[in-house]
């Protein structure tokens, strides 16, 4: 069995799924009436369009929220609904999801239907205002729901159906003996943008404008939004962003275009990467500094020098948001070290972006391998952003210290939390004992990469490289393969960078094979001597420079022999 075989029987891919694997089939999709009150949704849609309604579609600040407006905006155009238009709340003054006087502010207008993205399954307060103002409200979203929905017309959540049924479902995917098949949604870890994309796969079967096959034209905005918001890359996800990305190697949409340009994305090698290193930083830099509005502006553009012109501005606050980013975590490494002892790291200080401190978090978390929260103060109120890996949940960490804090919630891995700032120690001692509660065993080691296959360097060739593009796109739940080589010899140890902060290591096996492997920002032990032998975890890639290739990889693990 070759190795391409070997990652792939890893991965549980066998023969028969392989083609479908390789090669998702956009036509399999499934039926959007199988979500949560998606009827009820559509028929007040279309009553809507019957009668003209002005519609607000209440979107959010991030990547996930912001190409789920975009996506709605543009559909319902094609549908032609007249009255459309969209409000994007600001991080900094109305924080995530639905407010009371942003609902307020919306009825002055004069809104008669209120159409959410990416929010609004915990806002019953909000949306009982809404009612009380004479607008109904569809709910599409995807985040933890309530035992009890809020009164709106409908809330379209998967999520809702593992709160129902969580016996039927494994990892997010109905399980194949389930008697519930064909009865309830399949797959429920689709992000906003996925939830908004089937609203409108359900709109085209009652209203005409949008002609089956056209909305697959809105898919390189599904395939953005999916990435970004890294959802698991399977079931229809995969197939969302496999087709989204071949839609925005050709995109129509000026905006992408120019972002595309602006980041050094060439349309024809566009890839998963591309979106969450490349194109999604730039567009978040917007909500995190100052209003998501500049990104829905650039995603909506439709004159390709207004584009570029977004597009710059987006760069240019990427810019300042990774230097504001570098001077927060210098300042929270300090309280880091004083923190050590704690197994969940809770930092905090004034004069810190709220909208920046999610990245910190990461930052953190990747050194310390700990959960981490990092609060913003300003005055009386403190924000932050949590970030966690393997079994222990930043939102049920929150929910732990409900009677102390103000409001909070998010995912299992990425959380939000707004508190009273004089309660900030009372919140670092309560997720603490929390953590404790929940009796966690190896963790860190849940960090360690795990290889896909052992290899001998002769078999990681250019070959294989383009093989293992296929399995592309990679992200949250299929990742790029990783390679694990034993009895490596080190032949060259090279320091690169302005401060020898990266490495890269010449090494060779028993087998006369041969490869480069690279480490930005490596740990110290990266840094081994000449003659030394290792096994090595890395990740094969193609570096191509100044026309010449050569195969080479991104050394992410490594163990003295």
């Amino acid at each position: 069995m070759n190795l391409f075989d070997r990652i792939l029987k890893s991965r549980g891919i066998t023969p028969e799924r392989k083609a479908v694997f390789l090669s998702p089939n956009y036509d399999a999709k499934h039926d959007p009436f199988l979500l949560p009150d998606m009827l009820p949704a559509v028929e007040r849609l279309v009553e809507a369009h019957k009668n003209q309604e002005r519609i607000t579609i209440y979107g959010d600040y991030d990547i996930d929220g912001l190409t789920a407006t975009t996506v709605l905006l543009d559909a319902l155009a094609s549908f032609g609904f007249e009255h459309v238009d969209a409000f994007i709340p600001n991080r900094f003054t109305e924080g995530y999801g639905l407010t009371v006087d942003a609902i307020e502010r919306i009825a002055e207008k004069g809104a008669d239907l209120i159409l959410t993205v990416d929010c609004g399954s915990l806002s019953h307060k909000e949306i009982t205002r809404a009612k009380e103002l004479g607008m109904d409200v569809i709910v599409t979203d995807h985040h933890n729901v309530a035992p009890e929905q809020p009164p709106a017309v409908a809330v379209i959540n998967p999520k809702r159906l593992l709160q129902d049924f969580p016996d039927e479902y494994e990892k997010y995917l109905l399980k194949p003996d389930s008697k519930q098949q064909g009865k309830i949604y399949p797959f429920l870890d689709l992000p906003g943008v996925g939830v908004a994309f089937k609203l409108v796969q359900a709109l085209q079967t009652k209203l005409g404008g949008l002609e089956t096959g056209q909305e697959k034209w809105l898919l390189d905005l599904v395939a953005l939004g999916t990435v970004c918001d890294v959802v698991t890359l399977v079931d229809e996800n995969r197939t969302h962003v496999f087709w989204g990305l071949k839609v925005l190697a050709r995109t129509r949409r000026q905006g992408l275009k120019a972002l595309m340009a602006v980041s050094g994305v060439r349309p024809e090698t566009v890839n998963a990467r591309s979106l969450g290193f490349s194109l999604g930083p730039r567009m978040n830099a917007a909500g995190r500094l100052e209003t998501a509005q500049y990104a829905l502006d650039m995603l909506r553009a439709t004159d390709p020098m207004e584009a570029l012109q977004f597009a710059r501005q987006l760069d240019e606050m990427n810019q300042a948001r990774r230097k504001e980013q570098d001077e927060i975590l210098k300042e929270a490494l300090v309280q880091a070290e004083e923190l050590s002892s704690d197994p969940v790291l809770v930092v905090s200080s004034t004069g810190w972006n709220h909208g920046i401190v999610g990245i910190v978090a990461a930052k953190l978390l990747e050194r310390y391998q700990k959960p981490t929260f990092v609060l913003a103060e300003h005055g009386e109120e403190a924000k932050g952003s949590a970030r966690s890996y393997g079994d222990f949940s930043a939102a049920d960490a929150i929910r732990s210290a409900d009677d102390i804090i103000t409001k909070g919630g998010g995912h299992k891995l990425a959380a939000g939390v707004t508190l009273p700032t004089a309660n900030v120690a009372a919140f670092r001692k309560r997720v603490n004992e929390f953590y404790v509660q929940q009796k966690l065993q190896n963790q860190a080691a849940l960090l360690l990469p795990v290889a896909d296959a052992d290899a001998l360097l002769h078999e990681v060739t250019e070959e294989l490289i383009g093989y293992l593009d296929t399995l592309e796109p990679f992200g949250n739940g299929n990742p790029q393969p990783i390679l694990r080589s034993e009895t490596l010899t080190v032949f060259g140890v090279r320091r690169m960078g302005d401060s020898g902060q990266h490495v890269k290591l010449t090494l060779k096996d028993a087998a006369a094979g041969k490869i480069d492997l690279v480490a930005f920002n490596a740990p110290e032990h990266f840094y081994v001597d000449q003659g030394v032998q290792i096994v090595a975890w890395y990740a094969p890639e193609l570096n191509e420079w100044q026309g010449r290739r050569s195969v080479e990889g991104r050394l992410l693990h490594l163990e003295l022999i």
